[in-house]
This record gives structure tokens, sequence and C-alpha cells, in this order.
């Protein structure tokens, strides 16, 4: 067997068997025989052919297998993690890990930096002073265990057949691909060890897919590997249209989130994780409906548990917990800018085009064009207004948080790029567009 077989036979549209996907993956992850125009010329067919839900499989299994493979078992009977595709202003993990860690479900998550327009939660913990995102994998357990939660980064052991491909996707065109995409968030699930999984596809300007029906797509996929895997997937598809909450910026954020396990975040916030949280306290067999488990879920809350969780594991990974009362602790912009809305006479906010509010935050230093860029923790925008908002001119829409005037310009033009309005009102969107299960994909397929 050689890898030009297996580009020979993937270009013409055939499907691969179990061995083929082993072969392709062996020899990725072996020095000597990896080429990377081959993996290259793999990627492209398989981007323009597509794959089976077999090969998926095979394909999500052997990335899997292809490190070390964390045993979470001496933790408990369940151990969750949540997964999101990527958006904007996204600091779910933040409230849901703390809340549901709170409820009783330990929660071992491994996040990653931002890349582009998409913010990554371990940038984001960073602007805590003091807070270690760099756990060793004994270190990472323990802390589970003793406190039921962790956020720490991927290590390299963990799939490196998908770090190997997943850097050639992102220069050869290949990303936008739902086979690909599937098993490589899949693979990383199951190699880190959680067998209670959430995922969230956001969908819309401000995620990599760009509407809801690709979302449903990866979604049902992914629900799908999970299961021909044994691993129970669930997913909901999100909107990303307009940026998730208020704050788009590493502090910003933080404060935001800390504000949501206070009980007074953003309300689009608050619902997703509302909504995650009950499915998963449903599918760990907390609560025998969503009803019941929101309503727990709501109750630990407003008790001060989750906040208490949230403090707990800033200590526990090296972080000043004064930051629940003091988000000056954390890294402060220079300047403040108020943006009015302009003309005269009333209007609701109709378009707020997520991945340009990013786009201006990444003008004053807030994201990466490539991997180890440093980024500008305190920079950022957080939103007077979402799609939906009654306003007045001269009313203030945003506040810009830059370090210069020259930014704060760059920035102010880029967001009035992203914001459109209307002369009558307008429906707020839903955050929670649909649910796929196992139930509903199997149950699809007759």
């Amino acid at each position: 067997m050689r890898m030009v077989d297996l580009i020979l036979k993937k270009r013409r549209g055939l499907e691969h068997s179990k061995e083929e996907i082993q072969f392709l993956i062996n020899t990725v992850t072996d020095p000597d025989a990896y080429r990377d125009y081959q993996l290259s010329a793999w990627l492209m067919a398989v981007c323009l052919q597509g794959m089976t839900m077999d090969e998926t499989a095979y394909l999500t299994d052997a990335m899997a297998r292809s490190g070390e493979m964390l045993d979470l078992s001496e933790i408990g009977p369940v151990v969750g993690d949540k997964h999101s595709t990527g958006g904007v202003g996204d600091k779910t993990t933040v409230v849901f890990v703390p809340m549901l860690a709170a409820a009783g479900i330990p929660m071992a998550k491994l996040s990653g930096r931002g890349l582009g327009h998409t913010g990554g939660t371990l940038d984001k913990l960073e602007a805590i002073p003091g807070f270690n995102v760099n756990l060793g994998i004994e270190e990472f357990i323990k802390q589970v265990k003793e406190i039921g939660a962790a956020v720490g980064g991927q290590t390299q052991d963990l799939a490196p057949a998908d770090g190997l491909m997943y850097a050639l996707r992102d220069v050869t065109g290949t990303v936008d691909s739902i086979p690909l995409i599937a098993a490589s968030v899949v693979c990383k699930k199951i190699a880190s060890g959680a067998n209670l999984i959430i995922l969230d596809v956001k969908c819309g300007s401000g995620a990599f897919m760009d509407t809801e029906e690709k979302a449903v797509e990866l979604a049902k996929t992914m629900v799908e590997v999970g299961a021909r895997l044994k691993r129970p997937v669930t997913a909901v598809v999100t909107d990303m249209e307009q940026p998730l909450g208020n704050a788009v910026g590493h502090t910003l954020e933080i404060a935001e989130a800390i504000d949501t396990l206070k009980g007074h975040g953003p309300e689009d916030l608050r619902e997703l994780c509302l909504g995650l949280g009950a499915m998963a306290m449903v599918q760990a067999g907390k609560c025998a409906d969503e009803s019941a488990a929101r309503a727990e879920l709501e109750k630990i809350i407003s008790s001060g548990k989750a906040l208490a969780k949230l403090k707990e594991l800033i200590e526990r990974q090296g972080g000043n917990p004064a930051v629940l009362d003091n988000y000056k602790l954390m890294p402060q912009a220079k300047i403040v800018h108020e943006v009015r809305v302009p003309g005269s006479g009333e209007r609701w906010v109709s378009h707020l085009d997520g991945k340009l509010v990013a786009e201006a935050c990444k003008l004053m230093g807030a994201g990466r064009s490539k991997k180890g860029d440093p980024i500008n923790l305190a920079v950022g925008i957080v939103l007077k207004a979402k799609v939906g908002t009654a306003l007045k001119a001269g009313d203030t829409v945003a506040l810009i948080y830059g370090d210069s005037q020259e930014h704060i310009k760059l920035a102010e033009a880029k967001f009035q790029e992203a914001i459109r309005y209307s002369e009558s009102p307008v429906t707020v969107p839903p955050v929670i567009r649909a649910r796929v299960s196992k139930e509903t994909v199997l149950g699809s397929k007759g």
C-alpha cells in the first residue's frame, strides 16, 4: 500500500477501507514516511469528493489513537467536556465549566487559543493574573478529581495526527470540509477521555459554518461519528451571526462571564449556558428532564455555588481570585471611546456582523494572524445594543476599549461596517437554532 494509491482512489471518489485509513494515519505520524505534499493532495481530494460516514468514523478513531489516550475513569462514571466550533464573544466555557462542576458533573475541559477572528479560551483565562493553563496530564486529572474541574491546553501527545493535518488544512484551502472538521473535533474529545460530550456548533458570519444548513450537517456528522465510536455526543447549532453576549475581547469577556455567574450577564449568553447545561444534566442522569435541570442550574447560579466553583478553579490554577470583585486587576485599555447612533429619530439594530466586530478588535491587537503572535488582552468592544434593540440618535451603541486614538479610529470604522439599522422593529433571533442527538440522527435514518 502506498500514499499515492490512496490519493488516486479518493480523487476518483472511491471509498477507503478501515485498513487504508489506518495506513494513512500510520504514515502521517511516521517522520521517516510522512510527506506533507502527499497529505495535502489527499486532503484536497477529500475536500472535493467527500467521505462516507464509515470513512469519517475510521478517520476519527485512527486520529484519536495516534497518540496518548487519557483514561478519566478514576474520576467517576461521568466526566463532561464541551467544545465550540469557534465564535466571536464566546466565553461560554468560563460559565459552563464551573456551573456544571458545581452541579456535581466533573468537567475536564481541554481548550485552545485564538486564531483568525475567533477568540481562544486559554487566551481569555490568561487575562486573570497568574492563571496557569499549562497543566500536565497527571496534574490535570488530579485537579478534576479533587475539585471537579480543570481547564487546560491540549498537549501535543493527544491526537498528533490531527495536529499535522490541521496545520496543512489551514494553508491548503481544505478547512471547509465537513468530514475533516467532524473528525478533527471528535477525535480530540475521544482522546481527552470525556464520556459526556456537548458540542456547540456555531453558524453565521462570525463562525466557520456560515449557514444553518451547513452547521446542522456538521452537527449530525459529529453526533453520528460519536455514536459509531460509542461516545455519547449531543450537539446544538447556535447563532453566531452577531457576537455572543455583549463583550468581545479577553479581559472584557472574562468580566462578562463573571457577571453571568453572579446572575446578571447578558440574556443570550445566559440562555446558551443554561440550555447546554440542561442537556448535559439530563445526559448525566442528574435530572429527569431539561425543565428540572434548568431550574437546578438557575438555583446553582443564584445561590453563588457556581461563582464559588470558579473561584476555586482560579485559585487552584494559580490565578488571583480577587478579580471576581475587582475587574481592574486584569489588563486595562488606556482609552474608552463611545460609538453613538448617527442621524435622527428612532431606529432598531437590524444586523450586527460578528466577523466584522471581531476584525475591529483585531485591528487593535486583540487577535492573531498566525500561531504564536502576541495579543493585547485589554482591548475590545462592549456592545450596548444587539439585533432588535431600539435606539435613538445619539444613544451609545458600543464602547471601544483601545490603547491609542489611531487604533480607536480604525476599530470604529470597521464597527460601522458591521452594524445596520432599520426604521421598524426587528425580531430578536434565538440563540439556539437546532438540537441534534443520537436519537434524532439515527431516527432520521429510519
